[in-house]
């Protein structure tokens, strides 16, 4: 019973903010929502309007803690499950032990979390976060409405998002702040400069972390989740703010962004103490750091009378654009953010699911041992963008036509070169759902959704749909094959949005995890060290840091090395 209640209290700590939040808005959301109704009513006479099916949960907090509930990142998790029309026998019991089974169920009792037989289709109606919700489990519908940003919906992430981020941020824009802002990272991030300048850099990134692990023969253990965040905020530090790996600036700057981190996301509560407050007291000191480099590269400039360096993104936001200070700051602290922790958790990923599929590391490696052979033909030492465009069993093929990168969705052309990455955004699901609003009455597929709700696009359902996607839970990167059956259209994936809010970093993360990859499994094997699995809570993380015992390949027994 102590262990029980024990779980009970940790579970209501976790949401007790967001009991506080919805208790302090549910008022006013309610009279919106009441008015956005009567709004309907009123244009619609004839009829009123019809809603997806669905349940609104208890009163105040609605779903939320159903939804919120953590659950293995290779799953669509039990509340999914339970709302959509697949089969009772598709949730598998995640807990080592009949005890911890039982603890389990008693706290969705308590929670009011079981649900058996409130199942409504991939497409329901639900209260999440304060706010009627329409779920979307349907790639038709998430097309649809990344497709219509701005037309139909807009981009509306919790409050807590925005705060810690800024009213700045990239994210959290919408409109023609938002195309600003994108257009100048897009910029910063294209082609040219991903072949001149950032394939160098994240080779040498990769090298600083892999040197380090073993300089014997000899076994060791790491985390791998830790090193993937090292490698990734190491080389945004370095492209972002030109700041060098292991100077003691640096390692700050990290220390405080993990802080940062745990306030993106918690409830808005600004008081001493929680995780919000502490989130904002780095949030400042970060900024503090960006804005003192601001002024180093400006005091620079006038002593020597020379133009701004465009080596890095401060150094390209502060001539290339017409930004104020705070929109500098904000961009910069947002792209720190993006271009970090999902790309660092696709890579943590990537490394969990190769270490369970030996025959995918085997055809990996030969694919690089080829490529390896044909460098020192050469007679070079590093890799080129040629090499790159070679990883084909690796990566999705860089070169997509603009139209599909326009409609954020992966064209049928190439499909031969759509394999491991592939398949680890498919299964891992590093970017879960996207939050966003309904500005004009939408009519879909029978269904009404009045301006006014929110409507969540949840990407993972639709990767790990089995009607789209043959034994979807397997890691089979051999589905993206071009006379594959395992996948049934390429726009159903969308790993990185799509429409008008397609990632912008979408092929510097790709690049990231080929060369890491590419350098990993030339020099080194690996298993797991203990069992660890991705969890969601609500970001995808590993429990124990994805402890993996790495052995170093002697380059006689593979011929090639770093």
């Amino acid at each position: 019973m102590a262990a029980i209640m024990a779980s009970i209290t940790s579970e209501l700590l976790f949401f007790l903010p967001f009991i506080l939040l919805a208790l302090l808005t549910f008022y006013t959301s309610a009279v919106a929502k009441c008015h956005g109704l009567h709004r309907w009513s009123g244009r619609t006479k004839k009829r009123r309007p019809n809603l997806p099916p669905g349940a609104v949960g208890w009163p105040f907090i609605g779903e939320t803690f159903g939804y919120l509930r953590a659950h293995p990142a290779t799953s669509i998790g039990q509340f999914m499950d339970q709302h959509i029309a697949r089969s009772v026998h598709t949730h598998t019991c995640i807990h080592t032990s009949v005890q911890a089974c039982e603890q389990a169920w008693t706290i969705d009792r308590a929670f009011g979390l079981t649900s058996h037989g409130c199942r409504y289709g991939k497409i329901y109606r639900s209260s999440l976060f304060g706010d009627r919700t329409v779920v979307s489990a349907d790639a038709g519908l998430n097309r649809y409405v990344l497709q219509n940003e701005g037309r139909l919906f807009e981009c509306s992430y919790p409050r807590s998002i925005g705060g810690i981020l800024g009213k700045w941020s990239m994210l959290v824009l919408v409109g023609d702040p938002h195309r600003e802002m994108r257009s100048i990272s897009l910029n910063f991030l294209s082609s040219v400069r991903l072949r001149a300048v950032l394939l160098p850099e994240v080779e040498r990134h990769t090298l600083l972390v892999l040197r380090d692990w073993l300089p014997s023969s000899s076994s060791a253990v790491f985390s791998a989740q830790h090193e993937a965040k090292k490698f990734t905020f190491n080389l945004m530090a370095k492209n972002i703010m030109s700041m060098d790996p292991g100077e003691e600036e640096t390692e700050r700057l990290r220390l405080e962004y993990i802080t940062f981190m745990k306030g993106v996301v918690s409830a808005p509560l600004n008081f001493p103490g929680t995780a919000y407050w502490k989130a904002l007291k780095s949030r400042a000191t970060i900024l503090g750091v960006i804005e003192r480099k601001m002024e180093e590269r400006l005091e620079k400039m006038n002593k020597e009378a020379s133009s701004m360096e465009e080596d890095d993104l401060l150094g390209w936001a502060m001539k290339q654009s017409n930004l104020s200070k705070e929109q500098i700051l904000d961009l910069l602290l947002s792209l720190l953010f993006a271009g970090h922790e999902t790309s660092s958790m696709a890579l943590a990923l990537a490394i969990f699911f190769l270490e369970g599929c030996p025959k995918a590391v085997e055809e990996l490696r030969e694919e690089h041992l080829e490529i390896a052979r044909r460098q020192k033909l050469r007679g070079e030492c590093k890799l080129s963008w040629e090499d790159y465009k070679e990883m084909v069993f690796t990566q999705c093929d860089p070169k997509w036509s603009e139209k599909y990168v326009l409609l954020g969705v992966y064209a049928s052309v190439h499909q031969e070169a759509k394999k491991v990455i592939n398949e680890t955004l498919r299964l891992g699901n590093v970017v879960r759902f996207l939050h966003r609003k309904v500005i004009r009455d939408v009519h879909y597929n029978g269904y009404d959704i009045p301006s006014g709700w929110k409507i969540l696009p949840v990407l993972a359902a639709v990767h790990l749909d089995s009607s789209l996607y043959e034994d979807p839970s397997s890691f089979n990167p051999w589905r993206w094959q071009g006379n594959a059956s395992g996948v049934a259209q390429n726009s159903n994936f969308m790993p990185y949005g799509g429409g008008t809010r397609l990632c912008a970093g979408s092929e510097l993360a790709k690049l990231e995890m080929a060369i890491f990859l590419h350098h990993l499994v030339l020099n080194f094997r690996w298993e797991l060290a203990e069992p660890d699995q991705a969890f969601v809570y609500p970001f995808v993380d590993f429990p124990k840091g994805l402890p993996i015992r790495v052995h170093r390949i002697a380059q006689e027994e593979e011929g090639e090395g770093e």
